[in-house]
């Protein structure tokens, strides 16, 4: 609020003698709060706020006149401000998010040691559960509880269930014993909680590493994806076994796509493409690649089953490059569905279908 900066700093020297400068904001103040202004007065300084909340208690009675010239001087300070600056670095990189970048705002704040402008515990409550979970272990029974407390009810029960039973109990007695915890104190423990997800070092990609090669190895060519499985997973097992269930290509259909999301399949692929990845697959080896074709075409309308084989058996052969690309096309339209949440992919635990 831009009043509070000549609010906090008229001069005496520019008000009438008979009044304080003290006094003159604890007529500004119980003014505005008389009149419902919203006065954020904990922006002041502790010696700021102790003075003005004393002079307000000593004031008593003033006229009419005293009231007017006290207004007038303070909104002759309000118009001969140009500029007002944020009050420090927390507001300054506040009034500056979105146009800085992320990693400069992250470091000057660890820098500088200031925390996030707001109430710490707003961030705390919007982590999710397998966040907080290590500070239940991590943090004395006291902060435990005290984190507990502030969850939503939910929330709490949740990463209550979660850890061993007599670390609950312990924690849940000590619930009981927060009635005499102090606001500071708690306001304390959330930024002391708070700074150790602040000093994350940013993330240049939100999803994880296994879901942007699986996306990226969904649409390559199977001697491609094939060689790049074979020789991730002899350099890191357990990467290449993660990388393989979140893969998706046109042979893993029957088994992911449930049978009422293949119209909407169907719809949204190119009928071109959707006819030459059908033919394709229907001519080739694989059995893999076959039973997808017959799971979309017993999956549709018969009469539009009908008139795809009619088209099918009339096309020549399709060349291995140009089915590859419209299975990938097929592939591309699921995962475009997934994304705008109008199909649900049925998560298999173990896929060791090749394709």
């Amino acid at each position: 609020m831009s009043a509070m900066q000549p609010l906090a700093s008229l001069a005496p020297s520019r008000m009438s003698p008979a009044l304080t400068s003290a006094q003159k904001a604890a007529i500004i103040v119980r003014f505005l709060l008389k009149e419902g202004a919203d006065v954020p007065l904990e922006r002041l300084s502790e010696e700021s706020q102790s003075t003005l909340t004393a002079a307000i208690g000593d004031m008593g009675y003033i006229d009419r006149e005293t009231l007017a010239n006290v207004l007038a001087e303070f909104a002759r300070e309000i118009e001969a401000m140009g500029l007002v600056f944020p009050a420090g670095l927390a507001e300054a990189l506040q009034s500056l998010e979105g146009r800085i970048s992320p990693v400069t705002a992250a470091r000057l704040r660890k820098e500088a040691g200031v925390r996030q402008v707001g109430d710490p515990w707003d961030r705390i409550r919007a982590l999710p559960a397998e966040k907080l979970l290590p500070l239940l272990s991590q943090e004395s029974t006291e902060v435990a509880a005290v984190l507990l407390s502030k969850l939503p009810v939910p929330l709490a029960a949740e990463l209550l269930g979660q850890i061993p039973g007599p670390e609950a109990r312990r924690i849940s007695y000590a619930v009981s014993l927060t009635g005499q915890v102090t606001p500071g104190a708690v306001d304390r423990i959330g930024l002391s909680l708070a700074a150790q997800f602040e000093h994350e070092s940013p993330r240049a990609f939100e999803d994880d590493p296994v879901e942007r090669l699986g996306a990226i190895l969904n649409i390559a060519n199977s001697e491609t994806r094939d060689a790049l499985l074979s020789g991730l997973t002899e350099e890191d097992a357990d990467f290449g076994q993660r990388l393989q269930k979140a893969i998706f290509t046109f042979v893993h259909i029957p088994a992911r796509v449930g049978a009422v999301d293949v119209p909407k399949i169907t719809r949204e692929v190119d009928p071109e493409q959707l006819r030459t990845a059908l033919a394709f697959a229907l001519a080739t080896e694989d059995e893999g690649l076959r039973a997808s074709a017959e799971y979309i075409l017993g999956n549709i309308s018969k009469r539009m089953a009908e008139g795809m084989r009619e088209e099918i058996a009339e096309s020549g052969r399709v060349k291995p490059k140009e089915g590859e690309a419209a299975m990938n096309a097929v592939v591309a339209a699921i995962g475009a569905l997934q994304s705008a949440g109008e199909l649900t992919l049925v998560i298999a635990e173990e896929d060791d279908s090749e394709g």
